[in-house]
């Protein structure tokens, strides 16, 4: 079978086209050449053409939910795409709540968290570093919503004596929280973040609404254990074993997102942490099974 990937870059390793390496290197039986006649279109996010010949298949993440900017405008699009779709794939259980709530009910979806590249991870040596007896990690690219200061602030109350924090993904240095036990490493490469991940026993991700954070799904493939908040579908992938905080109660209005409030760190979740499939060879199975059960 033959799959054409729309709205993806397979030169690129970032955002959605990260998933797609990962997702094209996993997949047996299947080609992705553009220039061969496809059995059906895979979808990232959204496509700008207006007609496709063959069943399209949408992969979508969260949408725009910013009150503070113009998030119908930004919608737009992404609509229309769904609109199209012959069957839909949400990241999460969150994620489909939130475009059901905004888009409409779609009549055929199915719902795959993402998987993480368990073999460059096998392949991959923890850190090899000495100075603390646990390391905790936090990882991203460093918007508002994704709670930096929350994640430190929960390091520094939590911590022991001998603990330390690496903070990954770019902090300009006017909003570095410091403190000798925190560490600002800025942009890793992925090999860099699973070797961290590997020697890391906690990831500390507090972030709002995240739909299914790939920084999790890794850092779980790699053994450590997520703190997270219930809000949004971080929880769905955060382990059994996963310490969730309680955040807002949210009713999949816009809101503005990039002014998150402070998370009270007594308040623990009634909602525990899910164990989902993190392999990718898993997660790219179930794409292929859900689209050729629709193209058959």
């Amino acid at each position: 079978m033959n799959i054409h990937l729309e709205n993806i870059n397979l030169n690129s390793y970032s955002g959605p086209n990260s998933f797609a390496n990962k997702f094209v290197n996993y997949v047996d039986g299947c080609t992705f050449d553009p220039n061969k006649e496809p059995a059906a279109h895979l979808c990232f996010i959204e496509t700008h053409k207006d007609h496709f010949e063959k069943p399209l298949f949408l992969r979508l993440d969260g949408i725009y939910i910013n009150a503070k900017q113009d998030y119908q405008r930004q919608n737009y699009n992404i609509k229309r795409t769904y609109d199209l779709a012959k069957g839909v794939i949400f990241q999460s259980e969150f994620g489909k709540k939130l475009i059901f709530k905004t888009f409409g009910e779609h009549p055929n979806y199915t719902i795959i968290t993402n998987g993480a590249d368990t073999r460059k991870i096998s392949e991959t040596e923890p850190l090899k570093y000495t100075k603390y007896q646990n390391v905790w990690t936090c990882a991203s690219n460093w918007r508002p919503h994704k709670r930096l200061n929350e994640n430190i602030r929960y390091f520094l109350e939590h911590a022991s004596s001998n603990d330390g924090l690496i903070v990954a993904g770019a902090v300009p240095r006017n909003q570095q929280v410091q403190a000798k036990n925190i560490h600002y490493v800025g942009t890793l490469n992925q090999k860099q973040l699973f070797s961290l991940y590997k020697r890391s026993t906690f990831l500390i991700h507090l972030a709002s609404l995240d739909c299914c954070p790939n920084v999790v799904i890794d850092a779980r493939a790699c053994d450590c254990k997520i703190i997270c908040t219930d809000s949004g579908g971080t929880r769905e992938i955060a382990g059994s074993d996963a310490i969730v905080v309680k955040d807002l109660d949210w009713n999949f209005e816009p809101l503005d997102l990039y002014n998150p409030s402070e998370l009270d760190f007594s308040n623990f979740s009634n909602l525990k942490g899910l164990d989902s499939e993190v392999d990718m060879s898993y997660v790219s199975k179930k794409y292929i099974n859900f689209i050729k059960e629709n193209i058959e």
